[in-house]
């Protein structure tokens, strides 16, 4: 290797070391409301996705029913014997009259 090469190699890792030093734009997911089964739908559903997803959705129990079929389908991890109470739970919780929350905006720190 070359010293121009070893100075551009050294100068990437720098830069690159910097990268993982920066703070995280991104806003901290929600918590869902709490529940016996919060627990197993945060961890299903926060595995491809972040809460802010469901926290935002306003719908019928029918329509979440189809939500829970279609995530699994995709691969979420939900026992069988959970499907139900997923479906209760995110219909109780985020039905469509419920006024959706406003969600904090993302901010980046200038000087």
């Amino acid at each position: 290797m070359s010293k121009l090469e070893g100075v551009l190699h050294f100068g990437l890792l720098v830069v690159a070391a910097g990268m993982l030093c920066l703070p995280r734009l991104s806003a901290q997911s929600p918590a869902l409301p709490p529940a016996s089964v919060q627990p197993k739908v945060t961890t299903a559903c926060t595995e491809c996705h972040d809460a802010s997803i469901i926290v935002q959705q306003r719908l019928s129990k029918g329509a979440w029913t189809k939500e829970v079929d279609k995530m699994v389908k995709w691969g979420a991890v939900v026992d069988a014997a959970d499907r139900d109470a997923f479906i209760a739970y995110l219909s109780t919780n985020f039905p469509p009259d419920k006024p959706v929350e406003p969600m904090p905006r993302l901010s980046s720190a200038k000087p």
